[in-house]
């Protein structure tokens, strides 16, 4: 079963702004490797802050009427990292894991009263091996002041007040995750930043667990026979007994369970940076892959842009060919329209007949036709219109 992580970081106003540049994908370049920045457009916020995390401090302490004596000593903003493994995830749509760590701030904003309105920021990191969110949030408190009224104050030791305060804060933490239907087992507190597979190992001590995982035996030390004492030593079987053989059976029993938890701790530990590795490699050859596919994606891009451009070109040339042609052969109707009433007016002036009006309209009527050029293309489209619907 995957586990419930909570990490818990304390900041005072000189290296807060440190966090919020990480944490806001504000820097260039990251010494983590394992941050893709070309997926970095897939985090996301739950709470985004307005500015820097200490000029939100600022500002959430005059809104909220925070009380309390800070100092440049003092610790302005926590930050927790909260999530899970990757194989979690993995199990999870992108529904499930987006409710994951809605849930995860909803706790905090519910824990100790704390509000959401004290929470500074809540990024969500897609663009590592396994999912996270960073929650930085101003540690505020319920006191009292000097005359008795209730005040809310700004205090790191009164909020992690009280022996073992992260652990019952991890405790807190997964019961209320299983409860909203996150089956997870309970994680370990710790304050330990990101590291690096490499980093990791040298922190673990890889090298040297393997070979101590090869040299530990987990076999019982042979125990002296009591009938081999007895032989020697007669009546001093009982005394030798109790004082000499039960307590090195204790020891002996003692040391074996202790070698034995320690070799399945190595061994997990071992498994740990393995399968760490592995993503590491495999991380490894999918950035290759993706950079391959860009590469084929720009090579499209770039073909697809040229025959789009040629064909705009060919597009513009036939077009302003056909629209040269379509002038010169309205101005000819125009003429021609001219010349016909030019015709018709002389023809009736030189055999004596009536108007040019009347002649047009008997002519029409005769031979039902139009001689008007303008109501015989509107005849025509009303036509064309017709035959389309039908």
């Amino acid at each position: 079963m995957s586990y419930s992580i909570l990490r818990n970081e304390k900041h005072k106003r000189n290296n807060a702004s440190k966090s919020y540049m990480h944490n806001e994908r504000k820097n260039k370049n990251y010494s983590n490797k394992n941050i893709d920045l070309e997926r970095t457009y897939l985090n996301y916020h739950i709470k985004q802050p307005l500015g820097r995390y200490e000029k939100e401090f600022d500002r959430l302490k005059q809104e909220n009427n925070l009380k309390g004596q800070i100092k440049e000593t003092s610790v302005i903003v926590c930050e927790l990292l909260m999530t899970s493994d990757k194989s979690f995830f993995n199990s999870l749509d992108e529904n499930e894991t987006k409710r994951f760590f809605q849930e995860c701030f909803n706790f905090v904003a519910k824990y100790k009263n704390l509000g959401k309105e004290n929470i500074i920021s809540a990024v969500v990191h897609m663009d590592e091996e396994t999912p996270h969110m960073h929650l930085s949030f101003i540690p505020v408190v319920d006191s009292k002041d000097k005359n008795g009224n209730s005040i809310r104050k700004v205090c790191n030791s009164d909020y992690w007040k009280g022996k073992n305060s992260y652990g019952q804060m991890q405790d807190a933490f997964n019961q209320y995750l299983n409860e909203k239907g996150f089956k997870l087992e309970r994680g370990e507190t710790s304050e330990r930043k990101h590291l690096s597979v490499e980093e990791f190992k040298q922190v673990t001590n890889f090298e040297n667990t393997q070979k101590t995982l090869k040299d530990i035996t987990l076999e019982l030390p042979k125990v002296p026979d009591i009938k081999d004492i007895k032989n020697k030593f007669f009546n001093r079987d009982e005394q030798i007994q109790k004082e000499i053989i039960e307590p090195k059976d204790k020891l002996i029993e003692k040391l074996y369970a202790e070698n034995k938890q320690l070799h399945k701790e190595l061994s997990s530990q071992a498994n740990l940076v393995k399968l760490a590795q592995k993503y590491h490699d495999e991380n490894s050859n999918l950035r290759f892959e993706v950079f391959q596919l860009k590469s084929k994606c720009k090579d499209i891009e770039i073909d697809y842009k040229t025959k789009i451009k040629i064909l705009t070109m060919n597009f513009d040339k036939k077009f302003n060919t056909l629209s040269k042609k379509y002038n010169r052969l309205e101005k000819a109707m125009e003429h021609w329209v001219n010349a016909f009433e030019m015709f018709v007016i002389w023809i009736c002036k030189k055999f004596d007949l009536p108007g040019s009006d009347y002649l047009i309209r008997e002519f029409e009527k005769e031979h039902k036709v139009s001689l008007d050029f303008r109501k015989q293309l509107k005849n025509l489209d009303k036509k064309q219109n017709k035959d389309r619907q039908n």
